[in-house]
């Protein structure tokens, strides 16, 4: 595991953006995994601005999300499939056809997760999957005690997330409780991942990926066995970390 460790959000977002950037002119077709939330914003960001000075191209880019919420349209605000196109898509020279999030409103929940499995193998796997992490551990919406062969599926919100990800609803009511995931075996077939944390909110949870133990109460920690993990971590987010 590999860590670089940065002075603050913004050093994060750009230093993670110069490892996408690379990416997209090194493969000729690149495959990217990415997540939604606060903490890849300002990747986001960073990307668009690139592709504005004409520095990087997204036109041959495939991207798998990693997760939607379950019941939300995909037009709905407060879906990822929004935030996605809002944060990034609309902003780049991406096809719709080349962008891929789960269906949270399909009527077959358990068919669409295999249909999704079934796209990331058809595509050839995923080059680049961006994660961040929760402060329960989880990536993806893969909550604590969530099986390391575990592949896409329906998980049960745990009651921290819901409350974490509430700023983003008028009330925590209208969270939803269930959300369709890649599973955390889907993410570790990735050929490279980098973890974003910033934050002292994240410091705890930084440490346990790191220092801790292996364990399926802790989601995260499973990244200690990937070959090629990147964390890109702020000061803060690094503060508890003891080496």
């Amino acid at each position: 595991m590999k860590i670089i460790k940065v002075k603050d959000y913004a050093k994060m977002s750009e230093e993670a953006c110069s490892i996408v950037v690379n990416k997209l002119h090194q493969l000729e077709n690149p495959i990217f995994g990415l997540a939604t939330g606060s903490t890849p914003e300002g990747l986001y960001e960073c990307l668009i601005e690139e592709y504005k000075q004409k520095r990087a191209s997204f036109k041959n880019a495939t991207t798998f999300n990693l997760d939607e919420y379950v019941g939300l349209d995909k037009n709905d605000p407060n879906s990822y499939n929004h935030f996605m196109n809002e944060k990034l898509f609309n902003h780049v020279d991406i096809s719709n056809e080349q962008t891929h999030l789960p269906n949270g409103a399909a009527e077959d929940l358990e068919k669409e997760c295999s249909d999704y499995e079934a796209l990331i193998r058809e595509a050839g796997y995923i080059d680049l999957q961006i994660l961040g992490i929760g402060t329960n551990g989880h990536i993806g919406f893969n909550e604590p005690g969530t099986s390391f062969s575990s592949r896409t599926q329906v998980i049960d919100l745990d009651e921290s997330t819901r409350n974490v990800n509430a700023r983003f609803f008028n009330s925590l009511d209208e969270v939803p409780t269930n959300a369709i995931t890649m599973g955390i075996e889907s993410i570790m077939e990735s050929k490279e991942i980098v973890l974003l944390a910033s934050g002292e909110n994240k410091a705890e949870a930084i440490a346990h990926l790191i220092e801790g133990e292996v364990t399926e109460d802790f989601p995260a920690s499973i990244l200690q066995k990937h070959a090629h993990v990147t964390v890109i971590a702020d000061e803060a987010a690094l503060s508890k970390v003891k080496a």
